[in-house]
C-alpha cells in the first residue's frame, strides 16, 4: 500500500491524476510503427507497483469544439469531424482515419484541458498520452490531429487564468505545430530541445530552439538543459507551463538520434519538476514520443515521469 496518497484534496496542495481511458488506444493495421499499446501497459504498470491506484485515474470528456477552435481553424476541424481528410492528408498524419480516430483525438485535447484546471489548484496534472505538438492550426502531420497542449494554453488564457506561458518541449523532434501556432502570441512562450537532425527536417521558429547534434550524451544534454531552463523561467516569467516529456530521447530510440540513457531522462524530468515545485508554477505535463524497440524501455521511461511527478509533488 501506499505511504502517500497519489492526489488527494486540494486543502491539502496536494492533487495530481492521470488523464487515461481505453479510449486513448486506437486500433491499428499489424505491424504499424506506432506503439498504441504503450497507454494500457504505462497504465498497467503505473498499477501493479503502487505508484497509483485505480481512482487516480480520471476518464477526460471530449474537448468542446468551442475549445478546439482557439488554436485551429474551423475549417480543418470540420474537416476532421466529417472524416473529409484527404490521402494526401492523412498520408501525413500516419493513422488511419477513422470516426474512433477522431474521437480519440479530442478526448486526448480534453484530458490536457481538464488536467490543467486540476495543475492550477494543486501544482501538477498528467496526460498518460497527448504531446501533440506535430499538430498545426490548419493540418495535422506525425501521429498528431490536434494540438492539445496548444488547446489547453490558448484556453487558459482566453479564461484569463493565467497571463504568461512557457511550454517546456523536451521530446526528440521539434515541435513544430506549437511554434508555428504562437509564433505571434507574445502570451506564449514556446522552447523546443530537439534533435538538430530529426524530423521535422523543415523545421519552424520557436522562440527558443536549441538543435542538439546526433548521440548527444545525457551528460551534455543535462549540462545545456540546467543552465537554459532556469535561466529561462527567469526571463519569462511564467505563471504556467507545459511539459512535454517525450522519452524518444533515449539512446534506443527507433525515431531519435539523441544519446540519452534511461536514468539521463529520469534526470531531465526530476530537474524539469523541481525547478516548477521550487518556482511554484503550475506544471502540466503530457507524456509525448517514445520509440525503442523494446515496449519495456518505453513504459519504463514514461513510468519514471510519474514516479518522480508524485515523489517531488506529495
Amino acid at each position: 500500500p501506499r505511504s502517500t496518497p497519489l492526489y488527494s484534496s486540494a486543502a491539502s496542495d496536494v492533487y495530481k491524476r492521470q488523464a487515461f481511458d481505453t479510449c486513448y488506444t486506437l486500433s491499428l493495421p499489424e505491424g504499424h510503427r506506432f506503439p498504441m499499446e504503450k497507454y494500457d501497459l504505462l497504465a498497467t504498470q503505473l498499477l501493479l507497483e503502487g505508484t497509483a491506484q485505480k481512482d487516480d485515474f480520471f476518464c477526460p470528456t471530449k474537448a468542446s469544439i468551442e475549445s478546439v477552435q482557439m488554436v485551429h481553424f474551423p475549417l480543418y476541424v470540420e474537416k476532421l469531424i466529417n472524416l473529409q481528410l484527404d490521402r494526401s492528408e492523412i498520408r501525413k498524419i500516419g493513422f488511419p482515419l477513422s470516426p474512433e480516430l477522431i474521437e480519440r483525438e479530442f478526448i486526448i485535447a480534453g484530458g490536457t484541458l481538464q488536467g490543467c484546471e486540476m495543475a492550477l489548484d494543486t501544482g501538477v496534472a498528467m496526460n498518460i498520452a497527448g504531446g501533440t505538438h506535430h499538430a498545426y492550426a490548419q493540418r495535422g502531420e506525425a501521429f498528431c490531429l490536434l494540438n492539445d497542449q496548444a488547446i489547453a494554453a490558448q484556453n487558459l488564457l482566453n479564461q484569463g487564468l493565467v497571463k504568461k506561458v512557457l511550454i517546456v518541449d523536451l521530446d526528440v523532434h521539434q515541435g513544430n505545430g506549437t511554434a508555428s501556432i504562437f509564433c505571434n502570441n507574445p502570451d506564449v512562450f514556446t522552447f523546443s530541445m530537439h534533435g538538430a537532425k530529426n524530423f521535422p527536417f523543415k523545421k519552424e521558429q520557436s522562440d527558443l530552439d536549441l538543435a542538439l547534434e546526433d548521440g548527444t550524451s545525457s551528460k551534455e544534454y543535462l549540462t545545456i538543459l540546467k543552465k537554459t531552463l532556469p535561466e529561462l523561467i527567469e526571463k519569462v516569467k511564467p505563471d504556467f507551463i507545459f511539459y512535454l516529456s517525450g522519452v524518444d530521447v533515449l539512446k534506443t530510440d527507433k525515431l531519435g538520434r539523441l544519446g540519452l540513457s534511461i536514468e539521463g531522462c529520469k534526470e531531465r524530468d526530476a530537474f524539469v519538476f523541481e525547478l516548477c515545485k521550487e518556482k511554484e508554477i503550475a506544471v502540466q505535463c503530457s507524456m509525448g514520443g517514445g520509440y525503442s524497440k523494446d515496449i519495456n524501455i518505453i513504459v519504463e521511461a514514461h513510468s519514471n515521469t510519474y514516479r518522480l511527478a508524485k515523489e517531488i509533488f506529495t
